[in-house]
């Protein structure tokens, strides 16, 4: 008997060590999100929901690419939507022009990615804070403007649309791509959890507190600061490639500064530093108006007005909680099961006395 219930508690122990394993959460959200598609195929979910909930798992993994850049480096961009629309152009690029597959189009994403962080980064070691912002938007802007004229490459105002996508001549249909969508997903949240928690990670939140208390440490800038603004832009350019892989489509006016503040917001408001408050904004700032608000009908007659809703949440949380939602969350989390221990301590000390 005794034997028996050590080998429960081993058992229970092991199990409470997997569930707080960080990567145990990102798994149960595979599966949540595969699910979803599940729902979907079986008609308990709408198609329009379960397209809405993918484009807002690509702006998560974006949102996850910008929390290093923001969070961790403290380096302010607003080229993202831009770095966004060449990884969408890429993929109309390879498709429709050079007759190639997802792999090769992945490949050039990347290498054109790489190429872009690097001179993001070197602007940044010269330039920081208010005055970056303004140069990555600029470079966000020219890139629209590109869209917009190289007519040859981008097919003008009038975008680019794809048939559906091939993998080594394998065509996939939309709730394939959904699922390639989760793995990236999954590759993309298991690696900035690694180099958050590496010395990289902390390399980076020491040159953001103090650049020069990092270089005094042998810290150097230039190595960080162009790493994060890679990884930040390949995983930007990642999230377009899947973006037109999933909706086959992609115009011009989709890439502008709305949508780069709008995953500034998602990041602010969720929490800087954490992957889960990421998610936890994306849902707020691309599911909330997209599930919620445009079905009210204010929001149908004014459709601007979800920008108001997104600034003045980015307003309060900047003021009031600077940690994000997901900071707020673990405080009322804190402070619950403080109150819990108390109430059961002072039953205690009811029902036996004090010991």
């Amino acid at each position: 008997m005794e034997n028996k219930k050590t080998s429960q508690l081993t058992l229970l122990n092991r199990f409470q060590s997997f569930t707080k394993h960080p990567f145990f959460g990102i798994f149960l959200a595979a599966f949540v999100m595969i699910l979803i598609q599940v729902l979907g195929n079986s008609g308990i979910l709408k198609p329009s929901a379960v397209d809405i909930l993918a484009n807002i798992w690509i702006y998560m993994i974006v949102g996850l690419g910008f929390t290093l850049l923001l969070g961790y480096a403290g380096l302010a961009s607003l080229g993202t939507a831009g770095f966004i629309g060449v990884g969408s152009y890429v993929i109309g690029f390879v498709f429709n022009q050079m007759g190639m597959n997802f792999f090769v189009a992945f490949i050039l994403g990347v290498v054109l990615a790489i190429i872009l962080g690097t001179i993001v980064g070197f602007i940044s070691l010269r330039i920081e804070g208010m005055y970056l912002a303004i140069i990555t938007l600029g470079l966000s802007e020219i890139l629209v403007e590109v869209f917009k004229f190289w007519t040859p490459v981008t097919g003008g105002v009038n975008g680019v649309q794809i048939a559906r996508p091939e993998f080594f001549g394998k065509v996939l249909e939309r709730e394939e791509v959904y699922f390639i969508l989760v793995f990236f997903m999954v590759v993309v949240m298991i690696s900035v959890v690694n180099i958050i928690a590496s010395p990289t990670g902390r390399a980076m939140l020491s040159i953001k507190n103090s650049t020069s208390a990092a270089q005094a440490m042998g810290i150097s800038v230039l190595k960080y600061r162009l790493m994060t603004f890679v990884i930040s832009t390949v995983i930007a350019v990642i999230g377009g490639m899947l973006y037109m892989t999933y909706n086959r489509a992609t115009t011009p006016n989709m890439w502008s500064i709305a949508l780069s503040l709008n995953i500034l917001a998602a990041v602010v408001i969720g929490g800087s530093k954490s992957i889960w408050g990421v998610g936890l904004g994306s849902l707020l700032i691309f599911g909330l108006d997209q599930l919620v608000l445009k079905r009210i009908e204010f929001f149908q007659v004014y459709g601007n007005a979800s920008f108001i809703l997104n600034g003045a949440l980015i307003i309060l949380v900047v003021m009031f909680y600077p940690g994000g939602i997901i900071r707020m969350f673990k405080d009322l989390s804190n402070f619950t099961k403080k109150q819990i221990n108390g109430i059961i301590r002072s039953y205690k000390e009811y029902r036996y006395g004090k010991q």
